[in-house]
């Protein structure tokens, strides 16, 4: 009887490596690891790819998903504005219905029709996982090793690592402070030593923003350009997508820009406290806010502003592959094809100062605006507008 073939999302660490084995020796599974480079920046991924094959992968995947992952899921989420819960800009969030996606690409390869995560069974990312598979494979069967098995805690993991000779990185073997995630967009610290809400997080728990103390004494000037509300070039600059992210990552990391303590609801019930750094998305979100304020109309602007929470809640949870995520995505691009631009912006100790703005499709009207003498605006028309605003307050008092 042949083995049933199961696509693992790997990272290379303790955890993944742990479920790589565990599938191989518990379930006796033939497995294939599938790993996404979205710009996290942790390890060498020919290291991961030999760990994997070491630790008793069939064969091992490794994608280079930074461009896609930037282009055609940061951007359209920073479209929106897109924040959840007035706060989180979704780092991890955006980027788990791409692995899903790309991980049951693999699976079709290979011809397997079961896949894997090290998401826990208390977490968001099994949802958003899980959904992503189903949505991409309908009839795909997921194995949740954390919902599953006995290894309860990291001294059982560190045992079952010995025993089966899986590679544990020297200073791996205490636990470690935090729970950590990160991409290109963002890096998330939560958990352990973050568990009382009443302490504040440590200096050194932050790791891609600069402390304030650290940052220059002088204000950075940049402008950065759009066009249909995606960033095209960063002082005049055009590159690629990924690499216009990593270039705004590097100057707001500099000014202290882009660190949050958040308290935040998951979608599975509980609360839980994250540190987040996002210094270019941070950025990202405060110059598309400026440019859409001179090319948007009021009702255009208003209703975005109501959509976007519905949106970012649909992110979070998982629902990107969803129907109503695509309709609102329709109307949140339809709402962009005039918004370009250029904005002006001023950074400073944890400060994001918008100077200017311009675009050639501005409905600012210095002729209708101005405190001067002007013939294009009748004053008295005010009257019956106000009126007309008033009537129904008048008519419960008449």
């Amino acid at each position: 009887m042949s083995k049933e073939k199961v696509v693992l999302a790997y990272s290379g660490g303790l955890d993944t490596s742990v479920i790589l084995k565990w599938l191989i020796e518990e379930k006796n599974c033939e497995v294939y690891t599938f790993t996404a480079d979205l710009g996290q920046g942790e390890d060498n991924m020919d290291q991961v790819k030999t760990k994997a094959l070491k630790t008793g992968a069939k064969d091992a995947f490794i994608m280079d998903l930074k461009e896609e992952f930037v282009k055609d899921y940061v951007f359209p989420m920073f479209r929106a504005n897109t924040l959840y819960e007035g706060s989180y800009l979704l780092g991890t969030s955006i980027a788990r219905p791409l692995i899903a996606k790309k991980q049951i690409d693999i699976a079709k390869q290979v011809g397997a029709t079961v896949v894997s995560h090290g998401a826990t069974g208390k977490g968001n990312d099994q949802i958003r996982f899980e959904l992503g598979y189903y949505a991409n494979m309908p009839n795909v069967k997921v194995i949740a090793p954390w919902r599953e098995w006995t290894l309860t805690s990291r001294t059982q993991m560190l045992e079952f690592a010995r025993k089966h000779n899986i590679d544990i990185p020297n200073g791996k073997e205490k636990e470690p402070p935090y729970s950590m995630d990160a991409n290109l967009l963002h890096l998330s610290i939560e958990g352990k030593a973050l568990e009382d809400t009443w302490e504040p997080a440590q200096k050194d728990t932050y790791i891609r923003v600069r402390h304030l103390d650290d940052t220059p004494n002088q204000k950075e000037s940049i402008e950065l350009d759009f066009e249909c509300g995606d960033l095209i070039a960063i002082n005049g600059e055009k590159t690629s997508p990924a690499t216009m992210l990593a270039k705004l990552n590097d100057i707001a990391s500099k000014h202290g820009i882009g660190r949050i303590d958040l308290i935040e609801n998951r979608y599975i019930g509980m609360k839980s406290r994250g540190i987040y750094e996002t210094p270019g998305g941070t950025l990202l979100l405060h110059a598309h806010r400026a440019i859409e304020s001179i090319t948007l109309d009021r009702g255009t602007m208003h209703l975005k502003d109501e959509l976007m929470p519905k949106y970012a809640e649909l992110i979070y949870n998982g629902f990107w592959f969803s129907g109503e995520r695509e309709m609102l995505q329709a109307a949140i691009d339809s709402s962009q094809k005039n918004v370009t631009g250029t904005v002006k912006l001023s950074l400073f100790k944890g400060n994001i100062i918008i100077d200017g703005r311009k675009s050639p499709n501005s409905l600012f009207n210095k002729n209708v605006v101005t405190f001067e003498t002007d013939s294009v605006y009748n004053q008295k028309d005010a009257e019956g507008f106000i009126k007309l605003n008033a009537l129904r307050f008048r008519l419960r008092n008449f």
